[in-house]
């Protein structure tokens, strides 16, 4: 199956990098603020974005490879 970057795969795919660095940015606050509470509940969204992210770019058909871990 051929890959197709066309302008709606690039618009949803510019959707999820915005919402990632904006989650991103409130996990950051959270650290900075020292608040434990807020940390956590700001990683798991990070964390839910991150893997839409990754998991439309497999369903388009793009692997992306995990670092193997030493």
């Amino acid at each position: 199956m051929p890959l197709s970057l066309d302008d709606h795969f690039l618009l949803k795919y510019r959707e999820l990098l915005d919402a990632e660095d904006a989650a991103f940015d409130e996990l950051e606050h959270a650290c900075e603020d020292g608040d434990r509470l807020h940390f956590d509940q700001e990683l798991g969204v990070w964390q839910g974005i991150l893997e839409r992210k990754l998991t439309y770019l497999h369903q388009a058909g793009i692997k992306v490879a995990l670092p193997v871990s030493t």
